[in-house]
């Protein structure tokens, strides 16, 4: 039975905090701690659950149960220090078999954990203000000298609020493919326009893991046809390995391609 810390923030206002108080002076998206090797990896587990390793240090964000949407993809059984999750749906939020000792953030807030410093930015989880599913927390970090930024499963466009929160990421990992609780294509390129990051990561779009009628999820085709004029990297693997040194200053595309081969 896997042990598990819950953190909760409990200051008044994530917004004021991130603009003042304790972090007063320091952009929301620095780390605490600068870090001394500049080694990332990243792997794709599915839809918008990835697994980025650095040092000794390893974080999960978006576990799921492979259920509905996730069905055809294995469920992630993996060892991490941390787990972000967006929501409490099955498909983002499904914790139980992560292995360690691990802490679990799940709300909005501004968090210092182990040198690191992390930022969930609340955001409507469908089109009608959140009244169907609720709230979706876009997280926010540094690892590696590298700023991420992963969305979730946010569907609403984002606010101006918000995107001082989330200021200019090295990567954005961005919901492309539609269905009720994310971007669709074109709110996905607005997402774009508005954060600027230097490299897209596309998540939560129509694989042959997908169920496509209860999700009605489109294909990456769709937001790409948005994107014409932006360099495209098929990575042909589920894994990134690199430094800050390796993020295109051209704005590029990158897309992971999933290990259906691979067993467990």
């Amino acid at each position: 039975m896997q042990r598990r810390k819950f953190i909760r923030y409990t200051a008044a206002s994530f917004f004021a905090a991130a603009l003042g108080g304790e972090f007063a002076g320091q952009m929301p998206w620095q780390n605490v701690q600068a870090q001394t090797d500049n080694s990332l990896n990243i792997q794709w587990l599915g839809h918008t659950c990835f697994l980025f390793s650095h040092q000794d240090r390893k974080i999960l964000v978006n576990p799921f149960q492979n259920i509905g949407c996730t069905q055809g993809y294995r469920q992630p059984q993996v060892e991490a220090d941390m787990v972000f999750i967006s929501s409490h749906l099955l498909d983002e939020g499904y914790y139980e078999p992560v292995r360690g000792r691990y802490k679990l953030l799940m709300e909005s807030g501004m968090y210092q954990l182990d040198g690191l410093q992390v930022q969930g930015i609340s955001m409507a989880h469908d089109r009608k203000g959140g009244d169907r599913f609720g709230t979706n927390v876009a997280w926010q970090w540094m690892l590696a000298d590298i700023n991420i930024l992963h969305l979730g499963g946010a569907a609403a466009p984002i606010s101006f609020e918000q995107e001082i929160l989330m200021g200019k990421p090295d990567l954005l990992f961005l919901p492309v493919g539609n269905g009720p609780k994310a971007f669709d294509p074109e709110t996905a390129k607005q997402a774009v326009d508005t954060l600027k990051p230097k490299v897209i990561v596309p998540t939560h779009y129509l694989t042959q893991a997908a169920n496509t009628q209860e999700c009605d999820l489109l294909p990456l085709d769709n937001f790409l046809q948005l994107m014409p004029d932006t360099p495209v990297r098929r990575l042909g693997s589920d894994t990134w390995n690199g430094t800050a040194a390796d993020i295109p200053e051209e704005q590029t595309i990158q897309v992971f391609e999933y290990n259906f081969a691979a067993g467990g």
